[in-house]
């Protein structure tokens, strides 16, 4: 056949098991009823009716904003005020001492796009963990640089340092400089959050290769910090970023997605760290060029939702108040799985907070697959089962775990 695409284009097909376990979901919905469906396929927040859910205040605020805030452009590098409020959110009361920097994005996708395109060399080998968002994937083949993997979990199930520590090893034995993508806190698909002293062992093995000579930057998705706990105790790792060498770069993926119900807005932020300030100059430089050719804009409306809740102390009371009901929400219905795992004995990864939790097995797609025999839909992945805690109710997620368990049996697991 003809291809018109060009050569390094021709052989992209995106393959996304989340969608596609989402269609096998309504497909079931339609033919039995949603009522007797379990939809644990997709990252958003549902309530317990399985709707759609959406925080009050948020909904109210929206819909008073004037056209003009909705229609209008904004400047490409974002709303000032909405960079100060996106930076101040994301660093809470833990901000770490050093020169900082904002940017817009498209999401906490666009963020993780932006900080792959502008600190990730050509042909270069970026770093995460084996257990990950498979859109890092798919942003790192779009942009020409390859993505590798460290096992996140040791026999103990405790981050796995020493596996960090050697695949960091070996791909600066290669290259002069890395991107390395941390999901954390609420890690997206298990649910795992680094602990103050993994973050401490991580940041010593980086500083052995900055003091060599290397170019270190890290980009911490923070898309699910409200998801992972305790506002202020999620964020107290930040602070461990304070004064560190000038060739390791601190840069974070902020999301209105999650945090404000708000996933179709495409808006986010990349925040950036520093204890150059020249570093964090050529930051907004190379980030605001790469907004324009991208995107041009971002979403207007949504970063003035998010400076008018932020400015007026008793509206943002009320949003953090809704906020944190739905971390309860969700953490109870994780809660009620990692519960009942343990009573049948099903393996299940460590889950902390967030909107997933997962199920290590090598037949993945065969599990999810068996479980549709009692209309249970999950996504499968390259090395486990992802259950989506924010979209099961609490009553519809008793049950599902030792359900699991019997699936795995079946398939010989």
């Amino acid at each position: 056949m003809t291809s018109m695409a060009a050569t390094h284009a021709r052989d992209k097909r995106l393959q996304d098991a989340i969608f596609g376990a989402s269609a096998a979901c309504r497909e079931a919905a339609e033919k039995y009823g949603a009522e007797a469906v379990t939809n644990a396929t997709i990252g958003v927040m549902m309530d317990d009716a399985g709707k759609l859910a959406c925080l009050p205040t948020v909904e109210r605020v929206y819909k008073s904003l004037p056209m003009n805030d909705l229609i209008a452009y904004a400047p490409i590098s974002g709303l000032p005020e909405y960079l100060r409020a996106a930076t101040a959110l994301t660093f809470g009361e833990h901000a770490p001492e050093g020169y900082t920097a904002a940017t817009a994005t498209a999401g906490g996708t666009g963020a993780i796009r932006q900080a792959a395109a502008n600190y990730a060399e050509k042909g270069d080998t970026v770093l995460t963990t084996d257990w990950f968002w498979g859109t890092y994937n798919v942003i790192c083949r779009e942009l020409g640089v390859n993505l590798d993997t460290f096992t996140l979990f040791d026999d103990k199930l405790a981050f796995n340092l020493a596996a960090f520590e050697s695949k960091l090893a070996e791909i600066l034995g290669k290259q002069d400089s890395i991107l390395i993508i941390l999901n954390t806190p609420a890690h997206n698909p298990t649910g795992f959050s680094l602990s103050e002293g993994d973050w401490e062992n991580v940041l010593a093995a980086l500083k052995k290769h900055a003091a060599a000579g290397k170019k270190i930057s890290v980009l911490v998705d923070v898309a699910y910090i409200d998801f992972g706990g305790e506002q202020e105790s999620t964020r107290r790792f930040m602070q461990k970023f304070s004064h560190l060498p000038e060739n390791i770069l601190i840069m974070f993926a902020f999301s209105m997605s999650k945090g404000f119900t708000f996933y179709g807005q495409r808006t986010g932020a990349l925040i950036a760290l520093s204890s150059s300030k020249a570093v964090i100059d050529e930051f907004a430089e190379v980030s605001k060029y790469s907004g324009r050719a991208t995107w041009s804009n971002i979403n207007r409306g949504a970063m003035t939702l998010l400076t008018r809740i932020q400015g007026d102390a008793t509206v943002l009371k009320a949003y953090e108040k809704e906020r944190d009901d739905f971390y309860r929400l969700i953490r109870k219905r994780g809660d009620i799985f990692v519960s009942e795992a343990k009573e049948c004995g099903l393996t299940a990864l460590p889950y902390q907070g967030g909107f997933f939790l997962s199920v290590p097995t090598k037949r993945a797609k065969e599990v999810c697959e068996k479980l549709h025999d009692d209309l249970i839909f999950a996504v499968p992945l390259k090395l486990g089962v992802r259950v989506a805690a924010c979209s099961v109710s609490a009553a519809k997620m008793k049950g599902v775990a030792a359900k699991m368990k019997k699936a795995m049996e079946a398939v010989g697991e």
